[in-house]
């Protein structure tokens, strides 16, 4: 049990000295060296825990996105608006962390299998929140429609999110207003 214990407390130690040294010297200096040296570990200690660098990054970035869950106990209560407004507070709030998750997502999942099946869980796990959330609103959306839709959804959120961050003029959420009310209007 104390074995297991100082795991635990060595990936905290890891998860915190990945944010701090995020904080001070962004993504380039942020290096395995520097995190095992904030956290006052060996490098054999974090690779241990961790596969790499960027596994450590996205679980800094999965923390900052599991704050602004509207349903973080998954019981089903979040609206499409809850989480269209989670994914707006996300970028808003972290935009350095959602920096990190786009460059993770386009240049690190491309060629480590890891770090892409990570993604892919995530994006399957914000699929089905999206389409449950779309069913609860339209009884009338069979499982496939649902689920495309939040695929759309979800895509057009990320495309937002890079435009967000490439310009700070870009108003994310007035534009992911409009993607709600796309979304609630009547097909015709």
């Amino acid at each position: 049990m104390a074995r297991y214990r100082a795991g635990i407390e060595t990936q905290r130690r890891i998860i915190d000295a990945t944010r701090a040294s995020l904080a001070e010297s962004g993504i380039e200096g942020t290096t395995i060296k520097a995190i095992c040296d904030r956290a006052g570990i060996l490098p054999g200690s974090f690779y241990n825990l961790f596969a790499s660098k960027e596994e450590a990054l996205l679980t800094v970035v999965r923390e900052a996105i599991a704050g602004v869950d509207p349903d973080p106990a998954g019981e089903g209560t979040d609206t499409v608006a809850d989480l269209v407004r989670a994914s707006v507070d996300f970028v808003v709030d972290h935009p350095d962390l959602a920096r990190i998750y786009l460059n993770i997502a386009v240049t690190g999942a491309v060629s480590d299998v890891h770090l892409a099946g990570r993604l892919r869980r995530h994006r399957r796990y914000r699929t089905e929140r999206f389409a449950d959330a779309l069913s609860r609103a339209d009884a009338s959306l069979d499982y496939q429609t649902a689920t495309r839709r939040a695929e759309l959804m979800i895509a057009t959120l990320n495309g937002l999110t890079v435009s967000a961050l490439l310009d700070p003029a870009f108003d994310l959420a007035d534009h992911a207003a409009d993607l709600l009310e796309t979304v609630a209007a009547p097909a015709g």
